[in-house]
C-alpha cells in the first residue's frame, strides 16, 4: 500500500484542501437512495404531529403544508446544486466549511450531530411506547434497549444493509399512506362505512370555513409543519456512499414535489374530507382518528405499526448520519482523531458507537425524569434541524457567486429560480423562527440556541488555540478528481 493510500484510508486531507471520501464503500444504489429520500419526508411529524396542527388551523393546514413543501423543494434543489458540484459525505457541513468559513463548518457538523442524537433519543423512546398498544406489560426501557441494540448492530454490518432496512421501512410507510388514501376515496365516493353518510370534500370548507382559526392560526402552525419535514436533507449525507451520486441524487431530489403532494397534501385532503377537522386533538394521530370514525377496528393497529416503523426508521437514520458527521469533523481536526477510524467494511463504527451511547443515556434520562426538563432538550431538535437548511442555502448562494465569477465550475444540476428562490426560503425560515418566539410552546427552543452557540464558540476557541492550522483557510477544491 502506498503512502497516499494510507493517507486516504485514514482520511488525511489532500493537497487541494478537500476532505476525501476514500474508505467509504459506495453501497447505496438508486432503489435505496430513492426510498431514503422518500422516507426522509415521512415520519412521526405527519402520522402524529399533524393532529396538533389540524386542531390549531383546521383545513387550512393543507395550505401550510403546500407552502412549506415548496420551500423544502427550494432547499433540496439548493442542496442538489452543491452535491453535483462536489458529492461528499460531510455534505452541508463540508460546504459550510468551504463557503462560509471553518467556524460555520465546525458549528454545522456538531449541531447536526446533536440534532440526530436528540432525535434518536425521542424516536427510540416513542417506538418503545408504541409497543404498549399490543402489550403494555413490556417495560418501556426494555423495548428501547432492544430497538437500539438491533439498529446499532445493523449499522455495524454494512452500509448496504442500512440502505436495505431503510428501503423496507420507507416501503411500509408509503404503502400505508397509499392504502389510507384509497380507502378514504372509497368512503367519500362510494359512501361505505360508518363515515360514508357524512364524508365529503365539502368538509374542507363547510365546518367554519377553510380558515376556521383565521390566517393567524395557520401561521402559528408553520413551525409544526417545518418539524414534520426535518430529515429530508439526509439524502445529502448519503452522497459519499451512493454508487453513482451524479445520477442517483438528482432523481431523488426531483421527486420531492410529488412526494409532498401525495403523502402530505393528498393524505390530509382525504382525511379532512372523511372526518370533520374539529374532532382531531393534539397528541392523537389523525389517521387513527379517521379509521376509528370509518369503523375499521384493524385500522388503529395498522397505523400504530406504521408509526412504530417511522420512529425506528428515524432512529436508524440518526445512527447512520451521526457516525459520518463525527468522522467528517475529525478528518478536519475539529473532533477527536479516534473518529477517523473506519472498519474493514468502510464504516465509521467508533463515531456511531459513541452516538448510540448518547442515545442510550437519553433513554435512561427519559425513563427517570419524563417531565418538562426532557421536553426542553427535545425542543432543540427543531431549531438545530433548521440550522442545516439555513447553511445549505447560504452555502449555495456563496457557491453560485463564485461560479458566476469563474472561480469554480458550474454545477450540472442548477436550482431553478436561484438565487431568488434561495433568498425566499431563507426569509421564510426567518419568519418561522419569529413565530416560534411568539408561541410559548416552542419558545424554549430559542432559549436553548444561544446556550449551544456559546458551547460551540468556546469549543472553537479551545481547538484553535491548541492548533491554529485546524481552522486555516481552505484551498480550492479539485472537482475533477474521480473516486
Amino acid at each position: 500500500m502506498t503512502s497516499a493510500q494510507v493517507d486516504n484510508q485514514h482520511g488525511v486531507t489532500d493537497a487541494a484542501g478537500s476532505a476525501p471520501e476514500e474508505g467509504y464503500q459506495r453501497g447505496l444504489g438508486n432503489r435505496q437512495i430513492q426510498m431514503i429520500a422518500i422516507g426522509g419526508a415521512i415520519g412521526t411529524g405527519l402520522f402524529l404531529g399533524a393532529g396538533k396542527a389540524i386542531s390549531k388551523a383546521g383545513p387550512s393546514i393543507i395550505l401550510a403544508y403546500a407552502i412549506v413543501g415548496l420551500v423544502i423543494f427550494f432547499i433540496m434543489r439548493a442542496l442538489g446544486e452543491l452535491l453535483m458540484y462536489r458529492p461528499v459525505s460531510g455534505s452541508f457541513s463540508e460546504y459550510a466549511r468551504e463557503f462560509l468559513g471553518p467556524f460555520m463548518g465546525f458549528v454545522t457538523g456538531w449541531t447536526y450531530w446533536l440534532f440526530w442524537v436528540v432525535t434518536g433519543i425521542t424516536e427510540v423512546t416513542a417506538a418503545a411506547t408504541y409497543v404498549h398498544y399490543w402489550n403494555d406489560g413490556i417495560p418501556q426501557w426494555l423495548s428501547a434497549l432492544v430497538f437500539t441494540i438491533a439498529l446499532f448492530g445493523i449499522n455495524l454490518i454494512s452500509v448496504k444493509l442500512f440502505g436495505e432496512l431503510e428501503f423496507w421501512f420507507s416501503m411500509v410507510k408509503v404503502t400505508a399512506i397509499v392504502g389510507m388514501i384509497l380507502i378514504g376515496l372509497g368512503v367519500i365516493i362510494l359512501g361505505f362505512s360508518d363515515a360514508g353518510d357524512t364524508a365529503s370534500f365539502t368538509l374542507l370548507w363547510s365546518e367554519g370555513g377553510f380558515f376556521p382559526k383565521g390566517i393567524g392560526g395557520t401561521l402559528m402552525t408553520l413551525q409544526i409543519v417545518m418539524f414534520a419535514f426535518l430529515a429530508v436533507e439526509l439524502v445529502g449525507v448519503t452522497a459519499g456512499e451512493a454508487t453513482d451520486p451524479k445520477k442517483v441524487l438528482p432523481k431523488a431530489i426531483n421527486t420531492v414535489p410529488w412526494r409532498i403532494g401525495l403523502f402530505y397534501i393528498g393524505s390530509l385532503i382525504i382525511i379532512l374530507s372523511v372526518v370533520p377537522w374539529s374532532i382531531f386533538e393534539p397528541g392523537v394521530s389523525p389517521f387513527v382518528a379517521a379509521f376509528a370514525k370509518i369503523g375499521l377496528p384493524a385500522g388503529a393497529g395498522i397505523v400504530n405499526f406504521v408509526v412504530l416503523t417511522a420512529a425506528l426508521s428515524s432512529c436508524n437514520s440518526g445512527m447512520y448520519s451521526t457516525g459520518r458527521m463525527l468522522r467528517d469533523l475529525s478528518l478536519n481536526g475539529q473532533g477527536p482523531k479516534v473518529f477517523t477510524y473506519l472498519s474493514k467494511n468502510g464504516l465509521p463504527t467508533r463515531g456511531t458507537a459513541v452516538s448510540v451511547a448518547m442515545m442510550m443515556v437519553g433513554v435512561w434520562i427519559n425513563y427517570q425524569w419524563p417531565g418538562e426538563a426532557f421536553n426542553y432538550v427535545v425542543s432543540f431538535a427543531t431549531i438545530s434541524g433548521m440550522w442545516a437548511w439555513i447553511v445549505i442555502l447560504l452555502s449555495q448562494l456563496r457557491y453560485r457567486a463564485k461560479a458566476k465569477r469563474g472561480l469554480l465550475p458550474q454545477s450540472e444540476f442548477k436550482a431553478p429560480g436561484a438565487p431568488y428562490t434561495s433568498i425566499f426560503a431563507l426569509a421564510f425560515i426567518a419568519m418561522v423562527i419569529v413565530m416560534m418566539g411568539i408561541d410559548p410552546d416552542t419558545r424554549i427552543s430559542l432559549y436553548a440556541a444561544p446556550i449551544w452557540a456559546a458551547i460551540m464558540g468556546i469549543g472553537y476557541l479551545v481547538i484553535k488555540r491548541r492548533d491554529p492550522n485546524v481552522f486555516a483557510a481552505r484551498g480550492p477544491v479539485d472537482t475533477t478528481k474521480k473516486d
